[in-house]
């Protein structure tokens, strides 16, 4: 555990530059787009849908894969203004040790200072170790974390950032440093606090862990803070949010449409975790000028891994698909399609438990973004209890960015068909593609007369097969697959669209498919 202290920390380490590793997507520091000039409107037009992630702030789009990195930093310097607070860059002195059981860390600026430490635990072998932060000690399945072989950092995030204080009076090492009254949410904070730890690591000059190979996860409160700390630190590699929850990655416009969801209200006053400027969007997402699908594309291309719960109403996973599916497409479109990874399609209710589903794409993703070694699991698994509709908070189309991709090569193709004689529907197919497996979403889209149930049929290839579907009924996996509406999206407006996905091992659909109405 972490604790508040006064002690000296003496024999500071020499900090080791490092540079990015060829295939490594994690960055060599904290805020890569520290650089970039933001300058924001004074206003931002108010919309029920999703903000286009794509769209920057002189109201042009972004074009090439190397635009994000700019764009990504107007995005940031939004969900500091309006969700999270300000995350302050790396402090004037930031000094501490690292040993084989434990981590600490002295922080010094503007004359103030605190200090914290955090445990380590190894797995087998020499090391030095890549590692996972693990927030408050709940998050992913630590035993499946040390068995693929990474370290896990055991981080309180109450010392940096204490529950229970009201907003003018917050407590923690954050706040000993900037002020009680700062307007910055604990999860903002939280990530402050990791991002010191990763400096002390770095300084350590890498011989028990790794500074290049570095995860983070958390269950619940914890997951919001996990995805808080992968999101404004780029030097982490893998990020693996758990049921994290309202104020965590499910969208925010979706929350209050969802049965049993904890409102924005609600998780705005229950603990500071939000910065103080979201108090005046609880009663209107709408107005915010981002989502947390802009979150997930701050941690593109990194690894993403999200896990949900569909079982607990109070954990919006419904708008948390959305969220993983809109950020998929910025994965998408940076050519890294199989960087990020869902999952909610699971049996077992208890909250945070550790899941046997979770636990082979949990170790491939260490694998993967830790070690380097293998392929990224690139899977969406969406239970049809709480499968979210993107099309249905999206008014905007992923664009084919220019730069060609760097590892693995992912391909985007789209096939359309013109409505079939007597019915009154089109099909089309957008693939995000990787070796050995592809997830391909399905867009129908109702001509001049309304559509009330729908049936879309498509021929694979051989050797194809479908793993996994959401938004629709499949009837069969191999050769001609026949997908029909669900209850919810069989009725479409003229003119209007609803889209459903699968994934698949092999190749991707070659031939358009078919739709038919009614």
């Amino acid at each position: 555990m972490l604790a508040v202290a006064a002690l000296a920390i003496t024999g500071a380490a020499t900090v080791v530059a490092r540079t990015a590793e060829p295939g490594a997507l994690a960055a060599p520091v904290e805020d890569d787009g520290a650089d970039c000039p933001v300058t924001l409107p004074g206003s931002l037009p108010a919309t029920a849908k999703l903000p286009d992630p794509f769209r920057k702030a002189d109201g042009t789009r972004v074009s090439a894969k190397s635009d994000w990195r700019c764009r990504r930093a107007e995005i940031r310097e939004l969900a500091e203004r309006h969700v999270y607070g300000e995350k302050p860059a790396k402090p004037s002195s930031v000094t501490g040790t690292v040993s084989r059981t434990g981590i600490t860390v002295t922080v010094s600026h503007n004359g103030r200072s605190a200090a914290f430490s955090a445990s380590v635990d190894l797995p087998s072998g020499t090391g030095p170790f890549p590692a996972v932060i693990v927030v408050g000690g709940f998050g992913a399945d630590t035993a499946a974390i040390k068995a693929a072989g990474a370290a896990v950092i055991s981080y309180d995030p109450l010392a940096v950032g204490r529950e229970g204080t009201p907003r003018t009076n917050k407590q923690g090492a954050f706040y000993s440093i900037y002020g009680s009254s700062s307007s910055t949410g604990l999860l903002a904070a939280w990530a402050w606090g990791a991002s010191r730890i990763i400096d002390v690591v770095e300084q350590s000059g890498g011989t028990i862990l790794r500074a290049d190979a570095l995860g983070v996860t958390g269950c619940s409160r914890y997951g919001k803070g996990a995805f808080a700390i992968g999101a404004f630190d780029q030097r982490i590699a893998l990020t693996m949010p758990v049921e994290s929850g309202s104020a965590g990655a499910p969208i925010f416009r979706g929350i209050a449409g969802e049965s049993g969801a904890q409102p924005l209200s609600s998780a705005y006053g229950e603990q500071p975790w939000l910065g103080d400027a979201f108090g005046s969007h609880t009663g209107n997402p709408a107005g915010l000028p981002v989502d947390t699908h802009q979150v997930v594309g701050m941690i593109a291309p990194r690894g993403l891994f999200i896990m949900e719960n569909p079982h607990v109403d109070w954990l919006a996973a419904r708008s948390g698909s959305v969220a993983a599916l809109a950020g998929a497409e910025i994965y998408k479109a940076l050519g890294e399609g199989a960087n990020i990874s869902y999952w909610s399609d699971v049996q077992d209710g208890t909250h945070c438990a550790a899941r046997s589903e979770w636990r082979a794409p949990l170790q491939q993703s260490i694998q993967r973004f830790l070690l380097r070694t293998g392929a990224a699991p690139g899977v969406f698994r969406v239970s049809p209890r709480k499968a979210g509709n993107l099309a249905d908070w999206r008014d905007w189309q992923t664009p084919t960015l220019s730069d060609g991709p760097t590892t693995p090569p992912t391909t985007t193709t789209t096939t359309t068909t013109p409505p079939p004689v007597g019915d009154d529907c089109t099909a089309s197919v957008s693939v995000n593609q990787w070796t050995g497996g592809f997830v391909a979403t399905v867009r129908v889209t109702a001509g001049s007369s309304a559509v009330n149930g729908w049936t879309v049929e498509m021929a694979l290839p051989p050797g194809t097969s479908i793993t996994n579907a959401w938004n629709a009924n499949r009837s069969g996996n191999t050769g001609t697959v026949r997908f029909t509406n669900v209850g919810y999206n069989g009725a479409i407006a003229p003119g209007q669209s609803t889209e459903f996905g699968y994934q698949g091992t092999g190749g991707p659909p070659g031939s358009p498919p078919t739709c038919s109405a009614g």
